[in-house]
């Protein structure tokens, strides 16, 4: 237990430094061809239109307004990357879902994001926010379903856990990890978080520095 307890504070302490360091805003990606050359590793944020994705990536980069949040769904319309120097890039993916939007623009965007899971080596791990109140929904399946099938390996991130009662939200991550116990790519750690409180915040900067170079 001891072991255990110090590999976990190890990696937090990893997590810290590692979002400790200045992050930054560098390109806007419309479509495939404007992607920057493959080099660093990539870690990608996907979730449904106002799952809480931009203030979530707000809280783990710990730059408030880096990542621009809207009370609109569909404001984050490409592929948008940070990153702290040539190493690690975060990508902060379209929402899917938003049925308000344009048919040919959710196509655009749907394409943009099959592309980019497809076909980016570089693309190490999607984490797929999942907002903690209502759970999986069809479309954050057909998303885990794409990703299995690209063998992208993702994880899933329970967003907003501060508006369930501690009870709940444990119930919610048991029968999330039951959900996708059996999908190929799913890595078998759901993590719960709330860029309000800061709540989990710690152990997913923890697991995207168990990739970083």
């Amino acid at each position: 237990m001891a072991e255990a307890d110090a590999a976990l504070l190890a990696a937090i302490e990893k997590g810290r430094a590692l979002f400790a360091r200045p992050w930054t805003f560098r390109m806007s990606v419309p479509s495939l061809e404007f992607l920057p050359p493959i080099g660093p590793l990539e870690i990608a944020f996907a979730g449904r239109s106002n799952v809480g994705k931009s203030s979530l990536i707000n809280a783990v980069l710990g730059q408030r307004g880096i990542a621009r949040t809207s009370n609109t769904p569909g404001r984050t319309q490409e592929l948008n990357f940070f990153a702290p120097d040539d190493t690690l890039s975060i990508v902060d993916m379209p929402g899917y879902g938003y049925a308000e939007a344009p048919k040919a623009l959710v196509a655009r965007w749907n394409r943009l994001i099959e592309d980019y899971l497809r076909g980016r080596v570089s693309l190490r791990r999607v984490y797929v926010l999942i907002d903690s109140r209502h759970g999986l929904k069809a479309n954050d399946l057909e998303t885990l379903d794409r990703l299995d099938k690209t063998a992208v390996s993702y994880q899933i991130v329970l967003t907003k856990a501060d508006k369930l009662k501690p009870g709940e939200i444990d119930r919610r991550v048991a029968e999330t990890l039951k959900a996708v116990a059996r999908r190929p790519a799913a890595h078998p750690v759901v993590l719960a978080t709330s860029s309000e409180t800061g709540e989990g915040i710690d152990l997913l900067r923890a697991e995207i520095a168990q990739i970083a170079p």
